[in-house]
C-alpha cells in the first residue's frame, strides 16, 4: 500500500519530512513529490500551494500518477465553532465548498448538478484516528469542514458558513482533495490543527501560529501513519 500525505503550503510537509526513513525529490506539473518510506511504508508527500485548483492538481497527480491507495491530508485551518481554540486538532466528518454558488438557479449553496453539497470522509480512517487521539490522550474533534478560495478575516462571512454549512471549521483546499478522491474512489482523510479564528485578527494570528498548528496536525497524522504501518504489516503477513 501506498499513502499520500498532503499539505497545502511548506510548513505543512516539513515536519513530515524531518521524520521520513528516506527520500527522494520528483518533478511533475511544476511541483516537487517527495516519495519515500516512513516505518516500512511507501508514502509520497507533496504540497500543492494554497487554493482549490492547486491541490485539486496535486491530489489528482497523488493519485493517478504516483498511484496512491489512500490520501491524507495535514495542515491548518481557522475555527468556526467557538469551542475551538488555536491549536486544536478536527478530522473533517465531510466537506464542502462554501465558495460554490448557483443559487439563483434554485440550488443550495455548495451544490453543483450532479454533485452534492457535503462529500463524506472515510469512515475507517476517522475511526482510526479517534484510536490514536484516545491512545494519547489528545483532544480531537469531529466535524464539517468547509472550503473556499479565500482566506476568511471577516466575523460577517464566518457567520454566513457557519450558518449555511453548520461549518466548524474553514480552510481552502479539503473539498477539492475531497472531490478528487471520492471521483476516483480513493479513501481520504483531512486533518486541520486550528491557527486562527477566521475573524479581524485571523491574518495576524495565522501569522504567528501556522508554523506550530501545522507541526500539531503533522505530528498526528504520522501517529496514523504509524498506526498504519502495523495494519498494513500485519494483513501481509496473513
Amino acid at each position: 500500500m501506498k499513502i499520500a500525505i498532503m499539505g497545502a503550503m511548506p510548513e505543512e510537509i516539513t515536519p513530515i519530512l524531518e521524520r521520513l526513513d528516506s527520500y527522494e525529490s520528483i518533478q511533475y506539473a511544476k511541483n516537487n513529490y517527495y516519495k519515500g518510506s516512513f516505518q516500512g511504508v511507501e508514502v509520497v508527500v507533496a504540497y500543492s500551494k494554497i487554493g482549490k485548483v492547486f491541490s485539486t492538481l496535486t491530489a489528482a497527480t497523488l493519485l493517478q500518477v504516483f498511484a496512491c491507495d489512500i490520501l491524507l491530508f495535514t495542515g491548518v485551518a481557522g475555527a468556526v465553532n467557538p469551542e475551538l481554540k488555536i491549536g486544536d486538532l478536527i478530522v473533517a466528518s465531510k466537506l464542502s465548498q462554501h465558495d460554490l454558488d448557483i443559487t439563483i438557479f434554485g440550488h443550495p449553496h455548495g451544490y453543483v448538478p450532479e454533485g452534492s453539497v457535503y462529500i463524506e470522509s472515510d469512515k475507517d480512517l476517522r475511526a482510526l484516528a479517534k484510536q490514536v487521539a484516545k491512545e494519547l490522550d489528545i483532544p480531537i474533534k469531529e466535524g464539517i469542514i468547509a472550503t473556499g478560495d479565500q482566506f476568511i478575516a471577516c466575523e460577517d462571512k464566518k457567520c454566513f458558513i457557519q450558518d449555511t454549512f453548520e461549518a466548524d471549521a474553514l480552510e481552502m483546499e479539503g473539498a477539492s482533495v475531497a472531490t478528487v478522491c471520492d471521483a476516483l474512489g480513493v479513501p481520504f482523510f483531512i486533518l486541520r490543527s486550528i491557527s486562527d479564528a477566521a475573524d479581524m485578527d485571523a491574518g495576524f494570528n495565522f501569522e504567528e501560529f501556522v508554523e506550530s498548528s501545522a507541526k500539531i496536525s503533522a505530528e498526528f497524522l504520522l501517529e496514523m501513519v504509524a498506526k498504519l504501518a502495523i495494519l498494513i504489516g500485519n494483513h501481509e503477513k496473513r
